[in-house]
């Protein structure tokens, strides 16, 4: 599959904005930052925003027995960060809060290195506004001469807006203070800390630092780096989290432009928690964009969740540290949590335009293979897609074909949440390629067969044969058509064969 699944962006993106709720009347809607990302960041429909945090939660990280001042939580889109986020959202849901302060960093603005906070009015969200405080906000202006008030840097920034949704589903009653700093100076990071922890001290405060993690490199390469990254940050050392973000982007690592698009947000989130008490910092969880149903392999961002606070330090654990032997047999249950997963994410795309992270599920399914989706309803095909690479984990393969077999199969309408139950899912997972020398080497039922001539090529599966009843020449020759070739190409084409572990949800009822 060369295309990444633009069917759920484009759905996505086009959510509508009813269900907002009115403004209260302690301030007029005038005085409210609108939202500008939500239908593109996250839903406009506050029914399935609503749908979409609780979801997250529901499968979201226990919380640790610590006392929380800060947490770093990612800013990417929901489709792709919002478990992450409610991972470290999960780590303090359990306290009240009258203040939540939201450091987000500067995508927008060429030439801004300061800090800006949001001095009046309130955020809005889908499912109503947060109302900021306005005497924090004036008092860190009079404290900190680096804080100015610029509300062009806001005006177009999603890192504080996305947070803004979990804060008011959470802590409806808490104000916020929203705060962009533009610059990873380790001097003007600390000194802000500072002046933040004086003025949140003897309040019920939390620290939000709104920060992903590395762009752009491929998947084996982000988690390298984020492992390390991460492991940097909860030492709780400034100086030593900058120089390890700089020295990685030295090593010429492909693709790799930043270790931490917030890193001047998580500096400054550092230093106020240590200059509140904190003592211990802890990794809640990990995750990239090549680990999303919806992302890819070749280009991935890097998400990760944070929590800092006065407790007992824990040493931090390396995200995907398992070693997994490519042979891996799938067993009964783990054919079964395949099934699950793949229904799963059809079913929580439909009604939150969300899709699960694979959690909880048998940890050698992230072992890497290929893998076809085939839908059926009613016994008639109904979609089917897949991925013959075999470059990203099993499961999130899985999840991705899911999507692809039930919006962008060309030969059919998109599904709809209507047909859903209607439908059986079946996988097919493939063992790697092998060029074969002509076609006595293939044996129908048992191979599934790519031909490739040119910048031609098609794939059958190998229960086509069984399905169809065809002999060798018939089987080739429809791939051929299938291809764009004419019968007979497969004579001087490439052949490649390989085997298939298919299994379908009507084995498991």
């Amino acid at each position: 599959m060369k295309k990444i699944f633009y069917g759920v962006i484009f759905l996505f993106l086009a959510g509508s904005c009813k269900g907002e709720k009115p403004a209260p009347s302690n301030y007029q809607t005038d005085s409210i930052r609108q939202p500008v990302f939500a239908g593109k960041f996250y839903p406009a429909d506050s029914t399935k925003l609503t749908s979409a945090i609780k979801s997250f939660l529901r499968d979201a990280k226990p919380a640790e027995d610590n006392k929380p001042i800060a947490i770093i939580v990612p800013h990417a889109g929901y489709i792709y960060a919002g478990q992450i986020m409610a991972d470290g959202y999960n780590q303090v849901r359990q306290n009240q809060y009258d203040m939540i302060v939201v450091l987000g960093t500067n995508h927008t603005t060429a030439g801004f290195s300061g800090i800006s906070v949001y001095p009046k009015g309130a955020f809005g969200t889908p499912i109503g506004p947060v109302e900021v405080d306005d005497k924090a906000a004036g008092d860190l202006i009079r404290e900190d001469p680096d804080v100015t008030a610029n509300l062009a840097v806001h005006a177009q920034e999603h890192s504080i807006e996305v947070q803004i949704p979990f804060v008011k589903y959470l802590f409806p009653h808490a104000k916020i203070l929203p705060i962009i700093v533009g610059e990873p100076d380790i001097k003007m990071c600390t000194k802000f800390g500072q002046v933040l922890a004086k003025i949140l001290k003897g309040k019920k405060a939390l620290i939000v630092a709104s920060s992903d993690l590395s762009h752009y490199p491929r998947f084996d390469d982000a988690i390298k780096v984020d492992a390390r990254t991460l492991r940097t940050i909860v030492a709780l050392d400034l100086e030593e989290t900058k120089s390890v973000m700089d020295e990685q982007l030295e090593q010429n690592i492909p693709q790799l432009v930043t270790c931490a698009c917030g890193e001047a947000p998580i500096l400054a989130a550092m230093a106020a928690a240590k200059e509140l008490g904190a003592n211990c910092a802890s990794i809640v969880s990990y995750s990239n964009s090549g680990y999303n149903p919806v992302g890819s392999s070749d280009r991935t961002v890097g998400y990760g969740s944070v929590e800092i606070g006065i407790g007992r330090p824990t040493p931090p654990a390396d995200p995907d540290t398992l070693m997994i032997n490519p042979s891996y047999t799938l067993s009964p249950s783990d054919k079964k949590e395949l099934l699950n997963y793949a229904r799963k994410t059809l079913e929580q795309y439909f009604s939150t335009a969300t899709v699960p992270l694979p959690r909880g599920l048998n940890p050698l399914l992230k072992v890497k293979r290929g893998a076809f989706v085939t839908l059926t309803e009613h016994g008639d095909l109904r979609g089917c897609i897949g991925q013959m690479r075999g470059d990203r984990p099993l499961s999130t393969t899985v999840g991705s074909m899911a999507l692809q077999a039930a919006f962008n199969d060309t030969r059919f309408n998109p599904l709809t949440e209507q047909e859903l139950p209607q439908v059986e899912i079946e996988i097919s997972v493939l063992t790697p390629l092998t060029q074969v020398k002509n076609a006595d080497e293939i044996v129908l039922g048992r191979d599934g067969v790519i031909v490739r001539k040119g910048d031609r090529q098609a794939v059958f599966l190998p229960q086509v044969a069984t399905e169809t009843g065809w002999s060798k020449e018939v089987f080739l020759d429809q791939l051929c058509l299938k291809a764009g070739l004419e019968a007979g190409d497969w004579k001087d084409a490439e052949l490649f064969t390989f085997q298939a572990d298919v299994f379908s949800e009507s084995q498991f009822h």
